[in-house]
C-alpha cells in the first residue's frame, strides 16, 4: 500500500484532483469530512466550547463560521484547535486504512490534507503531491463560492506559500486550465503509483 497526502492551498482545487484520483481507483480520505464527523462530537464539542467559549456552539452544534473568523485572525487558536482535532484526524485516517481491503484493487490511498507541511506531517505520507494554480485563479474560484476576496485572501496568507509546498512535493499538478489537462496529470501520476505499489507488493 501507498499512502500519498495531497495538499495545495484553498481554492486550487484539491478536491477536484482527489475526485479524478477516485475514479482511477485509488482509495481517497478527506480530511474536511473528518473534521465534520469530529464537530459532532459531543466530547470535541464541549472541549471546543471550553477553549473558545459560549458563543461557538449553538444548539449543541459548533458554529463553524465563527470558529473560522476567529482562527483566520488569531493564529495562535488556530494551532490550539488543530492541535486538539489533528490527533483525532490521524486515528480516524488510520482506522479507514485499516478497513481497506488489501487485494483485489490499487492499493494506493490519497489523503487529502491542506496543511501537511504547515504541521511537519509529510513523515505520515509514503509521498506528497501538491495541486497548485496561480493566487488569482484560487482568488476567483473562491469569490464564485461566496468567499469575499478579503476573506478569501486571509486564508491563503494563513497557509505557506504555494511555491514552497510544490518545491517540497514529490508530485505536482497545474490546475490552471482544463479539467481535461488536470485530469491527463492525474492519470500519469497515478500510473507511476501504480508501477511503485505493484514493485512494492512484489518484494
Amino acid at each position: 500500500m501507498i499512502k500519498v497526502g495531497l495538499t495545495g492551498n484553498i481554492g486550487m482545487g484539491k478536491s477536484t484532483v482527489c475526485e479524478l484520483f477516485k475514479k482511477l481507483g485509488a482509495h481517497v480520505i478527506d480530511t474536511d469530512k473528518i473534521v465534520e464527523e469530529l464537530f459532532n462530537d459531543t466530547e470535541i464539542v464541549q472541549e471546543i466550547k471550553s477553549l473558545f467559549g459560549e458563543d461557538t456552539v449553538k444548539n449543541g452544534k459548533v458554529d463553524k463560521k465563527f470558529i473560522s473568523q476567529i482562527v483566520f485572525e488569531n493564529p495562535l487558536m488556530r494551532i490550539y484547535l488543530e492541535n486538539l482535532l489533528h490527533p483525532k484526524v490521524f486515528e480516524r485516517i488510520d482506522e479507514i486504512i485499516k478497513k481497506i481491503p488489501l487485494r483485489g484493487e490499487p492499493n494506493i490511498v490519497i489523503v487529502e490534507a491542506p496543511i501537511i507541511f504547515e504541521r511537519g506531517y509529510q513523515n505520515r505520507f509514503d509521498l506528497i503531491i501538491t495541486v497548485f494554480t496561480s493566487e488569482d485563479i484560487a482568488l476567483q474560484r473562491l469569490e464564485k463560492k461566496g468567499i469575499s476576496r478579503e476573506e478569501a485572501l486571509k486564508r491563503l496568507k494563513s497557509q505557506f506559500p504555494i511555491e514552497m509546498k510544490k518545491t517540497k512535493a514529490d508530485y505536482i499538478i497545474d490546475n490552471s486550465g482544463s479539467i481535461e489537462a488536470t485530469a491527463e496529470q492525474v492519470e500519469a501520476i497515478f500510473q507511476k503509483l501504480l508501477a511503485m505499489e505493484r514493485k512494492y507488493a512484489g518484494n
